[in-house]
């Protein structure tokens, strides 16, 4: 299809000169360099905003913390009231900014469409959940006192997001915080900054007037700087930072040496086994999916799959077949369904991943080459691979998938727990013992752990998080909103003596 890129600039205002600092109100002229937004299916820039300056980010927090102190205030029913009115903002630009989505970061329609709808998903989880921000009440030991704990907001927190999902997670963040009694900074990737810049405008245009327009900011950066800086600042409790499990291990560092919090949402060299008992239809769909999906570049893309010796041949056989029926082309056309990678560099990366595949004795079945037009388009890989290979226990964020073999369950879960991280992992079997040994505490080791379905494609109703090298964060649902408040335990005493816990006895002679 035909994309009129000006005329879904000027519906998202992205047209003209933009900014990527907002304190409550946009920063006409940042101090910071200007970065330009590239397509990275044509390799043409999309269009140019400026960053921030050290000082245009001192704004940006000091409007951040004298909204919290005001927001805090606000009843967490009408702060979700807010919340509300945002994701009815984001369902009348869904088909816009999904688009934008896939014009900056590459993702198929449907996929950037899906994204947008995720910001949508948890928008109406938070909702609900700014009436059920529960404490709980203990039983006392000491006569005539009431103990309990109560959750109170915790103030400023720092999000830090990725190019590969450039909206939804900050939603994660956001919505959580903002019910939750919390304002938001947010540092976009610097290679989707126009996304960013739109989603903000959405803010903007539904917290006008309110006197809470700071509780969303903005403070895009060109490099590290803006990132380090927040990463160091006591004025942001908690730091929330997606991205490798390098750059996680430094702002964890940083924001350690200040005793502040981090929700690490990190790498993930995830693994599926697929089982002699599986229904290998279901489990193909799965893995093609899975592996080559967002052209591979997601947090819970199939990197690593595990298949018993006894169908390993014929499975895959049917796999490289699929792999070679897969459209590939400009994402925002209909049919197509693998997109570019976000740089040039990254298949670089690919292919030196490849060399080191092959040179550690893999074999490299289908892929890996780069297509003969513009943008930075390459074809899945699939590599039939040996344990103890080191290429297979790094994770490199290209579609590469390792295809191993095992013989008995038991091998098969200690090669899918020989990784350094730990977020998604997936099994297809359909014998329950197989299902209930892989989701046991001695099975994956995971914060994923699927059965008969893929590794990506999480709902926004369930933690998201892993463990090892991916951080041991949790972001969405179930009770991943605690992370962004401070828990307090509260006792009451309503009787007339002073007795003391554990039956200790300090009478004060009179």
């Amino acid at each position: 299809m035909a994309v009129d890129v000006s005329a879904l600039l000027q519906r998202l205002n992205l047209s003209g000169p933009l900014s990527g600092v907002c304190a409550g109100d946009w920063t006409a002229q940042p101090g910071g360099s200007e970065l330009v937004s590239y397509n990275p299916a044509t390799d043409e820039p999309l269009g140019r905003v400026r960053t921030a300056s050290h000082d245009d980010y001192e704004r940006v927090i000091a409007a951040s913390q004298a909204a919290f102190e005001r927001w805090r205030r606000v009843p967490a029913p009408v702060r979700g009231d807010y919340v509300r009115k945002l994701a009815l903002a984001l369902r009348e630009a869904k088909d816009d900014l999904g688009l934008l989505v896939t014009l900056e970061s590459g993702k198929i329609v449907s996929e950037s469409r899906g994204e947008v709808q995720e910001m949508i998903d948890i928008a109406d989880f938070a909702v609900g959940l700014s009436r059920q921000l529960y404490g709980l009440t203990m039983p006392s030991e000491r006569p005539e006192h009431r103990l309990f704990e109560q959750w109170h907001p915790l103030g400023p927190v720092g999000v830090l997001t990725a190019f590969n999902f450039p909206v939804a997670v900050w939603a994660w963040n956001a919505m959580l915080a903002a019910v939750c009694g919390d304002a938001v900074v947010w540092k976009p990737s610097p290679l989707t900054p126009l996304t960013a810049v739109a989603v903000q405008h959405i803010c903007q245009r539904v917290m006008q007037g309110s006197g809470f327009e700071a509780v969303f900011g903005l403070c895009l950066g060109a490099d590290r700087a803006i990132g380090e800086a927040m990463a160091r600042d006591v004025r942001l409790p908690l730091i929330s930072a997606t991205g490798s499990t390098q750059m996680g291990q430094h702002v964890g560092q940083l924001v350690a040496a200040r005793l502040g919090r981090s929700l690490l949402e990190l790498g993930g060299n995830n693994a599926m086994i697929v089982t002699e008992s599986a229904d290998l239809s279901l489990a193909l769909r799965a893995v093609v999916f899975a592996a080559a999906g967002t052209a591979g570049q997601r947090c819970t893309t199939l990197r690593r799959l595990i298949v018993h010796e006894s169908i390993a041949e014929r499975f895959t056989e049917s796999l490289v077949q699929a792999y070679g029926s897969l459209p590939i082309g400009d994402p925002w056309d209909d049919g197509v369904l693998i997109g570019p990678l976000i740089r040039s560099t990254t298949i670089d990366t690919m292919h030196r991943a490849l060399a080191d595949a092959r040179a550690q004795g893999g074999d490299i079945l289908c892929g890996g080459d780069r297509l003969d037009r513009p943008g930075w388009f390459v074809t899945p890989a699939v590599v039939r691979a040996q344990r103890g290979m080191a290429i297979v226990r790094t994770e490199t964020f290209a579609p590469i998938l390792y295809v191993l073999t095992y013989r008995g369950f038991d091998d098969a879960i200690a090669i899918q727990n020989d990784s350094e991280h730990g977020l998604s992992s997936a099994v297809f079997t359909d014998r329950v013992t197989e299902a209930e040994r892989f989701l046991s505490p001695w099975g994956s080791d995971c914060g994923i752990a699927n059965v008969n379905i893929g590794t990506s494609g999480a709902e926004i109703g369930g933690a998201f998080g892993g463990e090892k090298g991916t951080g041991g964060g949790r972001e969405a649902g179930s009770d991943a909103w605690k992370a962004y408040m401070r828990r307090q335990t509260c006792t009451v005493n309503f009787g007339r003596t002073l007795p003391l816990a554990q039956g200790v006895q300090f009478d004060v002679p009179e």
